[in-house]
């Protein structure tokens, strides 16, 4: 239920500081890079910044813990419109008793241990702690997918010219990062003031000790580069109990996978210049033409098993003489896996970038960027690194580089770079045991994703240009319609989940936003449940509400005051401790934490299509865009707990719905 962070969720950092500010309105987040004139530079590096990538961590303000009473506040507010009057109740009776006792002493620990740790935030190891002792797969609930956007030259949009492309673009991305040279993630609250040299040469200047408050007298704000390390040369190793992550900085090689068989070349030189293009091309074409089958027993596969499960074969794996190239693999830049499928239709897009057949793919590694045989590009990524802010700008900036100046074109050729000597396609030693522990991944896999059903769907009656004219968050909008659609299914408000960054802080991960609130409540109930047709005064007022509403809770969530993650480090010091808590065992916080809806906004110019798997049985995993041309949803489920195709045909009422109000119409109660 932790989604990549969106370009939306970025947009939210300004509030951090924008309430403090008194600033109504807020401009787009904007990281401005310059080129650097040398034309060997241009070849290696994306761009050369004059302030240092990290040269704003050390002074980056610390992630907030909030006041005990704001948070028990902010918790039995996100649980009025889920309670009956005698849940709530009682509910709101733990609440007291919690603050006024356990809860005081947990939150005074808490805060004396942040005290002691001030080079991380309160939440980030915990955070890392989640998700590296699951112990249940990857991929589908953990693991996201985010789909580029065609290359806009057709001619372009070929395999082997696009992998070339991109590998070569994700390479100088790589090498900049390394360098140092990336430009620092910045918010620019007011771009014509800060989004400029004389910005730049003020802040590169200043001690890394006092960065940040330099940028902030510019109304400009740093955002953490932490997660940022473990973008490349890194992956997550399953580890009994809990898993481990790994990072080889020095590897200079790329994996590839083509029909479950594992390739590997180095992309870089001794010197750590980035290979010719037309080599790396000729890599390419070597792989997608070498003739090897599909293995009997594709190790790839593994990384779709339970974490124990796959800890045990990993280890058997090694012992078996293998301990060789599982490194490769793990120290690899990223991995590229190249498909056979062409694709076209959204749902099949789907299916092969969230799960595919298992075959093709290391879901452990920091992210895949996979490639169908018609050039549809994507990117699926291991979560426990991170949030996606770092994958996010990476998506961004290699989306930007390999169009604008893609290295190979189509009348390019290959060099003759010797590629069967330089290309190494790694030969695992299996034993009896593993081959069967394959065999028996292969089978759960198989009965898990086709238990898994997705839909999607795209809507343009009206668009974020709407919204906006309506004088609406847009997001609020796409979140009331998700609430409207379970409504309309189920006559039932549930608990959803919408991440939010708090980038903003030093380690701050992501805080929980609650779309479902009293005023999505009301708007369902003056829909559905109204003796009396509702006025259309109502209903616009209604609309109002709930985006106010909403732009308040993500407000709060990115400024780092929402009440989620610091409920989470308390129950977790009482488990420490030994202690159950009433407020932890209480129905309504686990109901609560239920997640029905899980939800995530993927817009973005350089995405098409995004999406993840439902956390629950008998939930929804909900992608959804909202952009200037369209409106989308891209939605995943288990049936028979929940019916797919009735809850999409129930999204798009929803937003007719909203149409209908946005125009002085009271909807009609469509079926």
């Amino acid at each position: 239920m932790w989604r990549v962070v969106s370009a939306k969720h970025q947009s939210c950092y300004c509030m951090v500081f924008a309430s403090q500010l008194q600033i109504p309105t807020l401009s787009k987040c904007c990281s401005g890079v310059r080129l650097y004139s040398a034309t060997s530079d241009e070849r290696e590096y994306l761009h050369r910044s004059i302030v240092p990538t990290y040269h704003f961590q050390k002074s980056l303000p610390r992630l907030p813990i909030p006041k005990l009473e704001k948070t028990c506040e902010r918790y039995l507010k996100a649980q009025l419109p889920l309670l009956s009057s005698a849940e709530y109740a009682n509910t709101e009776t733990i609440v007291k008793g919690f603050l006024q006792g356990d809860g005081t002493v947990l939150h005074e620990e808490l805060v004396a241990k942040d005290k002691n740790n001030k080079h991380t935030s309160y939440i980030s190891d915990l955070w890392f702690d989640m998700y590296l002792k699951d112990r249940s797969p990857v991929v589908i609930t953990h693991n996201p997918f985010m789909v580029f956007n065609n290359d806009p030259k057709p001619e372009y949009n070929n395999q082997l010219l696009r992998a070339t492309n991109m590998v070569v673009s994700s390479a100088r991305f790589m090498k900049t990062l390394n360098k140092e040279i990336l430009e620092p993630e910045v918010f620019h609250l007011n771009p014509a003031k800060s989004d400029n040299e004389k910005f730049r040469k003020f802040v590169r200047f200043l001690p890394q000790a006092i960065s940040w408050y330099g940028a902030y007298w510019y109304k400009a704000f740093p955002l953490d580069m932490s997660q940022y390390k473990r973008l490349f040369n890194s992956t997550r190793i399953p580890r009994k109990s809990k898993d481990e992550l790994y990072t080889d900085e020095t590897a200079r090689h790329l994996v590839v996978l083509r029909k479950g068989n594992f390739y590997i070349f180095d992309v870089l030189d001794s010197n750590g210049n980035i290979y010719p293009a037309e080599d790396i091309m000729s890599h390419i074409k070597y792989i997608l033409e070498d003739s090897a089958p599909i293995p009997e027993y594709p190790v790839g596969v593994m990384t779709t098993e339970n974490r124990d499960v796959w800890a045990d074969v990993r280890t058997n794996l090694v012992n078996s003489g293998n301990e060789h190239l599982l490194k490769l693999i793990d120290g690899a830049m990223f991995a590229l896996a190249l498909d056979d499928k062409h694709l076209t239709d959204p749902n099949d897009i789907s299916r092969s970038f969230l799960h595919s057949d298992g075959i093709n793919r290391w879901f452990d590694k920091c992210f895949q960027l996979l490639m169908s045989d018609d050039g549809v590009a994507c990117v699926n990524f291991e979560h426990s690194w991170g949030d996606g802010v770092a994958v996010l700008r990476y998506f961004r900036e290699v989306f930007k580089d390999s169009t604008e100046k893609p290295q190979v074109h189509p009348t390019t050729k290959p060099s003759d770079a010797n590629s069967s000597q330089r290309v190494q396609r790694l030969e695992f030693k299996l034993d009896g045991a593993t081959k069967e522990a394959i065999k028996q991944a292969k089978t759960k896999f198989d009965k898990k994703t086709a238990s898994l059903d997705l839909q999607h769907l795209e809507y343009q009656t009206f668009t974020r240009k709407k919204c906006k004219q309506q004088k609406l968050s847009p997001d609020s909008v796409l979140q009331l319609a998700i609430q409207l659609a379970y409504f309309r299914q189920t006559g039932k408000t549930v608990g959803t989940y919408e991440s939010c960054s708090t980038a903003a802080f030093k380690h701050g991960r992501t805080e929980t936003v609650r779309p479902c609130t009293v005023a999505t409540k009301r708007m369902c109930d003056l829909i559905f449940n109204s003796k009396t047709p509702p006025t259309v005064e109502e209903l616009q007022q209604g609309l109002k509400n709930c985006s106010e509403m909403h732009q308040q809770l993500t407000r709060e969530a990115a400024m780092g005051k929402g009440f989620d993650r610091h409920l989470f480090a308390l129950r977790h010091l009482a488990e420490d401790s030994g202690k159950a808590l009433d407020l932890f065992e209480d129905p309504a916080y686990k109901k609560l934490n239920h997640i029905i809806l899980s939800t995530s906004t993927l817009s973005d110019p350089s995405v098409l299509i995004g999406g993840f798997g439902a956390v629950v049985p008998d939930g929804y995993g909900i992608g959804y865009a909202v952009e200037d041309g369209r409106l989308g949803f891209n939605i995943t489920n288990y049936p028979p707990a929940t019916d797919i195709n009735d809850f999409l045909k129930c999204c798009e009422h929803s937003l007719d719905d909203i149409y209908d109000i946005f125009n002085g119409r009271v909807p009609s109660k469509r079926s």
